[in-house]
């Protein structure tokens, strides 16, 4: 299969996207971690503290797995350039697959988070039932 230079460009705007998605979630789970108070530290908060450890950790190796996608693609398209059309499909191939982890681990990300959310929301549905009993 022959791809041309504007084949690997196409995933150019889609990487940049979706990089810049993966660090509005880091930011935001950094700003969560920051405010937590270690004073008031109980079960539920140290669930939370391990969702919160894993989505970050899914999180580094998404944005790693993303950026390596970028970083090939763009060898790929050097390849193309330089008239290494086998070389450069090779390279094209490898940083779809990347993308694809990148999207998969993202997805994982995305079930802890709604793990992490169930936590909360259990903790909330105790408070409710406490507050029923004491009137």
């Amino acid at each position: 299969m022959i791809i041309t230079l504007t084949t690997p460009a196409m995933l150019f705007p889609a990487v940049s996207l979706l990089l810049l998605a993966y660090t509005n979630r880091f930011v935001t789970l950094a700003s969560i971690i920051r405010n937590f108070d270690p004073d008031q530290s109980n079960e539920n908060t140290q669930q939370q503290i391990g969702n919160l450890r894993k989505r970050i950790h899914l999180i580094r190796r998404m944005q790693e797995a993303g950026v390596s996608s970028f970083f090939l693609c763009v060898v790929s398209m050097m390849a193309i350039y330089w008239e290494y059309q086998q070389v450069g499909s090779y390279v094209f191939a490898a940083s779809l697959v990347f993308l694809l982890y990148s999207l998969y681990l993202s997805v994982r990300e995305i079930n802890i988070s709604c793990d992490a959310l169930d936590v909360h929301l259990r903790n909330f549905n105790m408070t409710f039932k406490q507050r029923k009993n004491l009137k």
